[in-house]
């Protein structure tokens, strides 16, 4: 079947994935490798603009979450798993964007402010740029497509004004992506605020069943709710989130919620039973993840044949990109450091 179009798509290497990862992007992910060519970034560059200062954990967080992507039905016969760090085509072309884009521009950006605010940043220059860089990765790929949700909306709107800005300054080479919205409601934290790594509020895909059960008995609930007869909130309840998405006995799920709001069922049972369904979700994922976790030279393996095979199509499209901005002389020098110019550098000054 031939292909819709071309997807870039990836996750920051902070650590294990956890189950918003799960629901929110791998799940969509598997189901698109039958119809697009989906190349999938493990970003680690990505992950210096707020964790620089702990590279002791870089490399074993990029085989962790390559692990997960395996375990969860990423194909590397069907797409292609790259390493950013290890392309750094991605970088050289961030900073050529990076030419085309305002610094007022990127402080709008709304995730920045958000990001700044949460973990109490002393921003760098890197998270400011942080959209330009990811909208290298999309670009060099010339991805068509970007699987997103509604949070990473104005970084995609972004990466279209930098393409935009570049074809109109320069002639067409990109495309301008369009976004492919996750259907997917976004799965609060067990604190009920966004799930995230840095927060402290995931169940990760790694856990043991006594590890998430523990996780499940301390998420927040309905504040409002003193006592277990006292009617309770379903709404902007976590526990219930998290019932909708992962019991797949849908009766089980409306006889809980009709008696919690009646205040016939507490929230120790109701979390109690939350904890069976994840433990029983999860457990084919969490075997193949002990699988693969077993063997993690074949992991590094398998990333360095999918870089391998991502690199020669990003270097075509940096080497585009530097011919249609002038740096024809630059280019020439590289190639001729190499060995593969056929105007070889010579004279006075060689």
């Amino acid at each position: 079947m031939k292909a819709k179009g071309t997807i870039l798509t990836g996750h920051r290497t902070t650590g294990p994935r956890h189950l918003g990862h799960l629901v929110g992007t791998l799940q969509t992910w598997v189901r698109l490798q039958d119809e697009y060519r989906c190349f999938f970034l493990l970003a680690d560059l990505h992950t210096l603009t707020t964790d620089y200062a702990h590279p002791e954990t870089v490399r074993a967080n990029a085989i962790d979450v390559a692990i997960d992507w395996l375990a969860a039905g990423i194909d590397p016969q069907r797409s292609t798993l790259m390493l950013q760090s290890a392309l750094p085509q991605h970088a050289e072309l961030a900073l050529l964007l990076s030419m085309l884009t305002s610094v007022a521009r990127l402080e709008r950006v709304p995730t920045y402010k958000e990001q700044v605010q949460q973990l109490n940043l002393q921003p760098s220059l890197g998270l400011l740029t942080y959209p330009v860089l990811q909208a290298a990765d999309i670009l060099l790929y010339k991805a068509d497509t970007v699987p997103v949700g509604g949070d990473q909306l104005p970084h995609l709107e972004l990466t279209r004004e930098i393409a935009r800005r570049f074809n109109q300054l320069y002639g067409e080479l990109f495309h301008e992506p369009q976004a492919l919205l996750s259907a997917t409601p976004r799965l609060p934290g067990t604190d009920n605020r966004t799930m995230h790594s840095s927060y402290g509020n995931a169940i990760y895909l790694r856990d043991t069943p006594e590890e998430t059960r523990r996780k499940v008995m301390e998420m927040y609930t309905d504040p409002t709710r003193i006592h277990p007869t006292d009617p309770g909130h379903v709404e902007g309840n976590p526990v219930f989130d998290y019932m909708d998405v992962f019991n797949p006995d849908r009766g089980e799920v409306e006889d809980l919620k009709a008696r919690y709001r009646l205040g016939k069922v507490g929230d120790v049972a109701v979390k109690q039973r939350l904890s069976e369904v994840l433990n029983a979700y999860l457990a084919p994922l969490r075997q193949r993840r002990t699988e693969l976790a077993a063997h993690p030279q074949e992991i590094v393996a398998l990333l360095m044949s999918g870089t391998d095979k991502a690199r020669p199509i990003a270097q075509q499209t940096l080497e585009d990109v530097m011919e249609k901005m002038g740096l024809n002389l630059g280019r020439q020098f590289a190639a001729s450091v190499l060995g593969q110019s056929p105007y070889p550098i010579s004279g006075p000054f060689c």
